[in-house]
């Protein structure tokens, strides 16, 4: 009904006519209802917005790249996660970027991902989950000596939007805590990314409460599946075309491919001007 109402407000407007017999009342009826258009027009807009913010409450991260070049459109806006201690990218016009890694489980590509990120003095977040401490201790004490930060994937990979109780939000990542502590001798930095970009508010809330900081992603690709990985080609494609200033990526250590074209990959993000920079950075400027 209200798509109805404009668009025979819409009309009117094509069809009035402002003759000498009514002057100046008929310039302001045209005025009003020009003004009437708009109104309703931006009223739509503001409708939109609103319903975007609140779907952006639950569900799984999403990403809509607009422009080359330009931050994505995400189902979340920076502001909407502020107030959670939460980001997937940092507001700036400058050419830096934020290298973050989820890491399942090992399978022999973590090497050289940590040799070509030395290379290029290129601190990083890894978000690990349980089986990667317990099966890959050693990796995880170089990521540390190496000045990278290791993150909270949680200790079993659940789909943590389904976890209502604050007991079994606080248990995945308190046992993570745990074991980083116990392998490490070192407390875990509070830097939380949820599975599968899977979330609430509710969640956001809790790990918020808990001093944990949320990191979403503003660029990543389909590199993990590990009997279907990319070409560089493709890699190069989405990961170079999307590149934007401060942006957070998001590369899983399990792909060959990265492993592969990662020394490439920092080679030509310093060549088009970007800076690595480790997520307290971020967090420091917000």
């Amino acid at each position: 009904m209200k798509w109805f109402n404009r668009l025979r407000l819409a009309e009117k407007i094509r069809t009035f006519s402002i003759s000498p017999e009514n002057g100046k009342k008929g310039l302001k009826i045209f005025l009003f209802l020009l003004c009437a258009f708009f109104a309703g027009r931006l009223g739509a807009m503001l409708m939109e917005h609103h319903r975007a913010v609140e779907t952006a409450a639950e569900g799984n991260w999403g990403l809509s790249f607009q422009q080359e070049g330009q931050p994505p459109v995400a189902n979340a806006t920076m502001d909407y996660l502020k107030q959670f201690n939460a980001y997937y990218a940092q507001k700036t016009q400058d050419k830096v970027l934020y290298l973050t890694f989820d890491a399942g489980y090992e399978n022999g590509n973590t090497a050289a991902i940590l040799d070509a990120l030395k290379k290029h003095h290129a601190p990083a977040t890894f978000f690990v989950v349980g089986n990667y401490i317990e099966t890959a201790p050693e990796l995880v004490k170089r990521m540390i000596a190496e000045g990278h930060t290791v993150g909270n994937h949680t200790y079993h990979h659940p789909d943590m939007s389904k976890m209502s109780s604050k007991e079994s939000f606080e248990k995945e990542l308190g046992d993570l805590e745990t074991l980083f502590e116990q392998t490490t001798g070192q407390k875990m930095k509070k830097y939380y990314r949820p599975p599968q970009g899977k979330y609430s508010e509710s969640n956001l809330q809790m790990a918020k409460d808990m001093g944990y900081k949320t990191f979403f992603w503003s660029l990543a690709y389909v590199d993990w599946y590990q009997d279907k990985q990319p070409t560089k080609e493709e890699a190069f494609k989405k990961l170079l075309g999307r590149i934007h200033p401060g942006a957070i990526v998001l590369l899983h250590s399990t792909s060959s491919t990265n492993a592969q074209i990662l020394d490439e990959l920092l080679t030509k993000w310093e060549e088009m001007g970007y800076q690595f920079k480790s997520l307290d950075e971020l967090c420091s400027q917000q």
